[in-house]
């Protein structure tokens, strides 16, 4: 059985810097893949916002996914935290993808038109 040494690719953790980047093996506050890869996220986006209607594994239960909003991490979960707001509902922020729960497609396509983004509706 492989350690989590192994598994993660070498250092995690030093008593002299704390928690390493398995990736590029500094320390995690000094880390610089976290933001090469939100560049190649943001460079792959065509400037159209597309809202979403999901059930598949969350027992049933529907979220609207919002993709394709070119923010970095911080103002993205901004904007994430408006749009809770608006709905009164929960929701999250996860590998750039905006969930918030329940169908609220019209009132953050609403929402995102206010703020001068093209959106359109996908999916079921």
């Amino acid at each position: 059985m492989k350690s989590l040494k192994d598994q993660l690719g070498g250092l995690v953790y030093s008593t002299q810097s704390g928690d390493m980047c398995p990736q590029c093996q500094a320390p995690l506050n000094e880390c610089c893949c976290k933001d090469i890869e939100e560049q190649q996220r943001l460079a792959i986006m065509d400037g159209i916002v597309r809202i979403h209607r999901e059930t598949k594994g969350r027992k049933g239960k529907g979220v609207t996914l919002i993709k394709g909003i070119s923010l970095g991490d911080k103002e993205l979960k901004a904007l994430a935290k408006q749009m809770k707001q608006q709905c009164g509902t929960g929701g999250a922020v996860k590998e750039g993808v905006i969930e918030i729960q329940g169908d609220q497609r019209e009132v953050l396509k609403a929402f995102l038109e206010k703020r001068q983004y093209t959106v359109k509706l996908a999916g079921g």
